[in-house]
């Protein structure tokens, strides 16, 4: 039996078959950006979408309803004293009359502002703070991370609850910044470790080289290489302001009436819960919604970024 011998050239002739299925073995597939990455894991992450449909859900409900309900939150009925909720009051109305669904939108409202505001002024400081310190070094460090470590170990409800009656009737912002003078010295120190280690890099020595102000490298390179963990922070200090908000506002050290927040809310009908359970169910089943909602998409906005995740690694 003569076996034929196919000619050494046809083993790279690139016209030849190739079966589909080794073709599909060879096939290079492209690199996949890391925004790209991040997006599908964090697309993966059922609760963080979870979190995000909640959050969008409040945040219309507390800037869109109260212009399409009837009452406002600070309107009468006076035939409707502690009525449960009806067709007229979809929450039901408290002690004097008032529409529990307005009280509680407008306090909703109120709590959001605020966790945002607290949320985003906090994060700015730790990253400034902490960049600052890591990168100069030296005295500016150590009179930095000094002041961050006596923060830390100040009573911050004791300092906020003396203050309160100086700020009472005025701008809710003062409480803002209050709030957010105390919630920055932890990530402040995370940021300062980071900045230690990126100031070596190669591309930090060329711009100091170059001639660019310190002022442009930590804006322009340093902060924007920690974002991942910047956006993070944001989002998890949302529903940690709230609460502390909330926390202060149920003492009376926070909002004061007549404006209301859910902490407010929370204080009011805490003494009704059994009797009239829907001056209290309602404002705190929005403060929990609004707090998990943050806390699943700060998890899961974390998970996408560090690579390091365990759960993450398991979605790619």
């Amino acid at each position: 039996m003569t076996v034929p011998i196919r000619p050494a050239g046809d083993a790279a002739d690139p016209d030849r078959d190739v079966p589909a299925d080794t073709a599909a073995d060879v096939e290079v597939t492209a690199p996949i950006s890391r925004r790209r990455l991040v997006l599908r894991r964090f697309l993966r992450n059922r609760l963080a979408l979870l979190g995000i449909v909640v959050l969008v859900l409040l945040v219309l409900a507390a800037f869109v309803l109260p212009s399409v309900i009837p009452y406002g939150y600070e309107e009468i009925d006076p035939f409707a004293l502690n009525s449960p909720p009806t067709t007229n009051h979809w929450f039901g109305t408290n002690q004097i009359g008032q529409d529990v669904l307005a009280q509680t939108l407008r306090g909703l409202q109120k709590s959001l502002i605020i966790g945002v505001l607290v949320a985003l002024i906090s994060t700015i400081v730790a990253g400034v703070v902490g960049a600052a310190a890591g990168y100069f070094g030296n005295w500016p460090d150590r009179v930095l991370m000094w002041i961050a470590d006596a923060l830390l170990v100040v009573p911050s409800f004791l300092i906020i609850a003396i203050a309160s009656p100086f700020f009472r009737g005025k701008s809710f912002l003062i409480l803002v910044l209050l709030l957010a003078a105390f919630s920055w010295m932890i990530t402040s120190r995370i940021v300062r470790a980071l900045t230690r280690s990126l100031r070596e890099r190669e591309y930090i020595r060329a711009a100091r080289y170059m001639g660019a102000t310190p002022a442009s490298i930590i804006g322009k390179h340093i902060l924007p290489a920690m974002a991942s963990i910047l956006i993070v922070d944001v989002t998890l200090n949302v529903g940690i302001a709230i609460i502390g908000e909330a926390t202060l506002s149920y003492f009376g050290f926070g909002v004061q009436r007549p404006d209301v927040s859910l902490g407010t809310l929370i204080a009011d009908g805490t003494s009704s819960a059994l009797t009239y359970p829907w001056l209290f169910a309602f404002c705190c089943g929005a403060l929990v919604m609004i707090v998990l909602a943050a806390n699943f998409i700060g998890d899961g906005l974390r998970d996408a970024f560090d690579p390091t995740s365990g759960r993450g690694q398991a979605r790619d």
